[in-house]
């Protein structure tokens, strides 16, 4: 796999910044987990792509563990001000717009590939969590704060910025490749 060519296609696609990612410097880390079960923003127990439903850290540490690279792609946008939350909430939408739509492109590719996404899953309406199975595990993405994984720790330790200035807003997500 050609890096270069990968974070081009990843910037072409629309998202602002892109970047290489070291699979070994993934570390998931039960504080975040203790953070996502203070249920901070509203997910925890009501998505299939959330603790509690999601893999355990030890899980998700065996199945990062079988990747080597990847690369992780960012949207970053300015909010009109510090409590433009409508705003605030379009760049996040941007984000998983060019995540899920990269994502389909990618996977054809590399069928084996591992997508984390960021913030709660929003593919359906409504979760089906805990009732039924989810209806688009083919396409439903974990967060990497799901994962266990501290955002602005992983982005630092492979060189790629994670706050763009005051007034910005940016959305991180990754692709994990055999």
């Amino acid at each position: 796999m050609n890096m270069e060519a990968l974070i081009d296609r990843a910037l072409a696609f629309g998202f602002s910044h892109a970047g290489g990612l070291d699979a070994a410097t993934l570390n998931p880390r039960p504080e975040v987990r203790d953070m996502c079960a203070a249920d901070r923003c509203r997910s925890y127990g009501k998505s299939w792509m959330c603790p509690p439903a999601c893999p355990s850290l030890e899980e998700n540490k065996a199945r990062l563990a079988k990747y080597k690279t990847g690369i992780l792609v960012q949207t970053t946008g300015t909010p009109e001000d510090d409590f433009d939350l409508e705003g605030m909430v379009e760049i996040g939408r941007e984000q998983m717009r060019r995540f899920h739509a990269f994502h389909k492109v990618l996977r054809a590719e590399f069928p084996g590939m591992l997508a984390l996404g960021s913030g709660v899953c929003h593919l359906c309406e409504a979760c089906a969590y805990p009732g039924a199975p989810c209806r688009r595990p083919e396409d439903a993405v974990p967060s990497m704060e799901a994962f266990g994984l501290v955002v602005s720790d992983t982005c630092r330790d492979n060189g790629l910025k994670y706050n763009y200035g005051p007034g910005t807003m940016t959305f991180t997500g990754c692709y994990l490749v055999l």
